[in-house]
């Protein structure tokens, strides 16, 4: 191969472009832009899939190096495109300078983007290995097997399954119905193996014993997809509610709302407890917050009833649990509404040995007598944003790393044995970044978690894609668990989800409010809440045995200087 294969580049950029289409960009996602999942891989596999099948040794050799490349290169430009808030969030709220918020992201994507291009190398060198057998078909085989398997390199090793492609279909309410078995990964699975339709329509020649069929392959991959778009503007199923959980939305700012000194104090706690209250609301919407969204009301013709619970986000409020002036207020709160709390503070517990306080980020729950009823301490911390991993290391973070804390991991995942007018049960409270990780939160759900509350700040994103992106990963752990979600947020998207992942009620962002959440209870264990990753799992250990496979067929290859057979 001479000089740089731009084609192969160019594919692998064209291939990231693609793929940021079906996701959040600056606001809700259009369903027409969903469908850009089902054929987003073609570009980068027909390049990948089409390299020169007649070579010298060297050449196939800067064949792979090349595909390595052109997978990295889409997989940092994917990155970069679809989380693009981590400059804005670096810099405006890390402290960061311009140039090193730019940098940061840069090396976030290229970090993130070299599992991309393993996947690419991959697939490349299995498609070598068979080149002219009889089992050449295993390399379009292996796709979703390695994309899926790929996806959860990712979320197992740097830790950020962020906008997995299934998630891409979140609206889709008939493939969701494969969720409960095999999690957001058997979304991605179908995916990938849609993109094959489209591959042989490039890569094989004429005369193959496939080729023929190529027509059939196009209408097939794109009227499937077309309907099953369509499918998904239907009216979704209407579920019973059983009770009502007023969410706070206090919209504080995250870089000066920290400090609240004398009569700010009192004045903020008024106005928790009064939007804790109202249980009777003049206006919320009817699903995602949007201009077409419908808004209506909840009337009161007598006093207003007290809710089942009440939840104040995680924010940059000044609460830490031990603090006697926040545990005075919380108890006087959940006295007079006369119901349960769950409360986004700072929990804090005495190290013996140093007698210095560890901080961990936690909710604290306070019975509907006022008694703390517990905590529980985020177990998946945010790098970076609560931590900062290899601080020695990283020279060019000193800047963050400086101002930082590190917080302390939670070591208990526990659920919560509530009580209110309508009884008892059992709640699963996560904590913002953790509603990522699936295979994490139908641990809840395991323990007996009748319904799942997520507490998050989303200030910190800004006005970008992340709050719409996050919203969408919380809505995939209800369906997988077929559990009811409250995700109650500093400013916004705080919505309540139903086990189907629709968004029944919401309000819009960046304003002081309150949403009064109808839910219900459901103790069903799903296929994926009892196995977890399964389909994940198996993706990767046949993966790894392809890849095993063809390495040691090229190295026999590569040794015997054998010219790799032709197609034709």
């Amino acid at each position: 191969m001479r000089g740089i294969p731009w084609r192969l580049l160019a594919a692998g950029a064209l291939t990231a472009v693609l793929l940021d289409l079906p996701f959040p960009i600056a606001g809700p996602l259009p369903i027409w832009r969903t469908i850009f999942a089902w054929f987003a891989l073609v570009p980068l596999l027909v390049a990948v899939l089409r390299l020169p099948e007649k070579a010298e040794e060297k050449s196939r050799r800067w064949q792979l190096g090349w595909s390595l490349l052109a997978g990295w290169l889409c997989g940092a430009i994917w990155f970069g495109s679809n989380c693009y808030w981590v400059y804005n969030t670096m810099h405006v709220y890390g402290g960061m300078s311009a140039p090193l918020a730019a940098l940061s992201l840069v090396m976030f994507s290229l970090y993130l983007g070299f599992w991309f291009g393993a996947f690419s190398l991959t697939l490349a060198m299995i498609r070598r290995a068979t080149l002219g057998k009889r089992n050449a078909w295993l390399a379009f085989a292996a796709i979703p097997f390695l994309w899926t398997a790929m996806e959860f390199a990712i979320a197992r090793l740097p830790g950020f399954p962020w906008d997995q492609l299934g998630y891409s279909q979140i609206d889709n309410a008939l493939l969701m119905r494969l969720v409960p078995w095999t999690g957001v990964y058997g979304i991605s699975f179908l995916l990938a193996f849609w993109n094959i339709l489209f591959v042989p329509i490039f890569v094989l020649k004429r005369g193959t014993k496939w080729f023929s069929a190529r027509r059939s392959c196009l209408t097939f991959g794109v009227v499937i997809p077309v309907l099953l778009t369509l499918e998904s503007r239907l009216v979704p199923l209407k579920l019973p509610t059983e009770a009502t959980a007023m969410l706070v939305q206090p919209n504080l700012n995250v870089a000066s709302d920290d400090v609240w000194v004398g009569p700010e104090w009192d004045r903020r706690i008024a106005q928790f407890q009064q939007l804790g209250g109202e249980t009777c609301k003049q206006d919320y919407m009817v699903g995602m917050p949007g201009a077409k969204s419908l808004h209506i009301g909840v009337p009161c013709d007598g006093p207003p009833p007290a809710p089942s619970l009440i939840v104040w986000p995680e924010s940059p409020a000044p609460f830490r649990d031990v603090d006697p002036k926040f545990q005075s207020a919380m108890q006087a709160i959940a006295q007079q509404d006369k119901a349960p709390l769950i409360v986004g503070a700072i929990g804090m517990d005495a190290d013996p040995a140093t007698q210095e306080y560890r901080i961990y980020n936690s909710a604290t729950v306070f019975a509907q007598d006022g008694r703390m009823a517990g905590r529980y301490d985020k177990m998946h911390l945010v790098p970076f944003g609560e931590y900062v991993p290899h601080r020695n290391l990283l020279f060019f973070i000193r800047q963050i790393a400086q101002s930082l804390t590190d917080m302390s991991v939670g070591t208990d995942r526990k659920v919560f044995r509530i009580s209110a007018g309508n009884g008892t049960h059992r709640y699963g409270v996560f904590i913002c970044y953790e509603s990522v990780f699936g295979d994490e939160v139908r641990q809840f759900a395991q323990l007996g978690a009748e319904v799942f509350v997520n507490i998050s700040d989303d200030g910190w994103y800004g006005d970008s894609s992340a709050p719409w992106q996050h919203l969408n990963m919380a809505r995939m752990r209800a369906i997988e668990n077929r559990r009811w979600v409250l995700r109650d947020t500093n400013n916004g998207v705080t919505a309540s989800i139903d086990p189907y992942g629709t968004v029944r009620q919401s309000i819009p962002r960046h304003q002081v409010d309150a949403l009064p959440a109808q839910f219900g209870y459901n103790s069903e264990i799903t296929f994926y809440t009892a196995h977890g990753d399964w389909l994940a799992a198996l993706c990767a250990i046949l993966s790894l045995a392809l890849l095993v496979w063809s390495a040691r067929s090229l190295l026999v290859g590569f040794s015997s200087g054998a010219k790799a057979p032709s197609l034709d």
